[in-house]
């Protein structure tokens, strides 16, 4: 399961990502950070690890470019820029959908704080590209009206000390006209920093994933 750089065009940059390619990957998950976070991330790289176990191919991807980052630090502007992030989304996206790799796989994505929200516009929008989305501690409420037009099964996972974001994200649920789940993880808070909390969101991360990007009769024993 080695990784790899790749560049990947959204005009007019070019963006840079960490793809793994479990063998005989059976879906793709791409990555989508917010506020202030990158594709090194230690949180979402644990995940990313759990879902290339399961053998699910992922791509971690800086959606704003170096110089972007440096800007962003010192405004607190385009974490907030969902259209923008979401934009950049949908071009690693058909990034996927044509590289030889990774062309065959239903993609997923796993958003975290307003890269959540990136990742519901961005599936609002390519409705036959997107097999699943996870929200980890995220904003769904920054999707705004895209919320309604999403298709794809959407799991939001909140901690249950967070209780400002998970009143945000109860409101965005209730909008949600596709399959859909609110997991809330007892005594987390934002950045699921307790004992045993990230591993909960790997979990139901992993299952999710694995219940809606892998055919049922190429999923492993025990997964449903």
């Amino acid at each position: 399961m080695a990784e790899r750089l790749v560049q990947v065009p959204a005009a007019p940059v070019t963006l840079e990502g960490d793809l793994t390619l479990p063998e005989r990957a059976r879906g793709v998950v791409l990555f989508a950070h917010g506020s202030g976070s990158s594709r090194f991330s230690p949180r979402n790289r644990h995940v990313a690890r759990r879902l290339n176990e399961a053998g699910l191919a992922t791509l971690l991807i800086d959606l704003l470019t170096l110089e972007e980052e440096e800007f962003d630090r010192q405004s607190v502007v385009l974490r907030f820029d969902i259209g923008l992030l979401a934009a950049r989304l949908i071009a690693a996206t058909r990034w996927l959908g044509e590289h030889r790799d990774t062309r065959h796989l239903r993609i997923g994505y796993f958003g975290a704080s307003t890269g959540a929200a990136a990742a519901l516009v961005a599936a609002a929008e390519l409705p036959h590209a997107v097999g699943a989305v996870v929200s980890r501690g995220g904003r769904p409420d920054l999707a705004g009206r895209a919320l309604a037009r999403i298709r794809a099964p959407t799991l939001l996972i909140v901690g249950g000390e967070d209780t400002e974001v998970l009143e945000l994200n109860a409101q965005a649920f209730a909008q949600l006209h596709c399959e859909k789940e609110l997991t809330v993880i007892p005594g987390a808070t934002h950045l699921f920093e307790e004992p045993g909390a990230l591993e909960q969101v790997t979990r139901h991360a992993r299952e999710w994933f694995e219940r809606y990007l892998i055919p049922a009769e190429v999923r492993p024993t025990g997964t449903g």
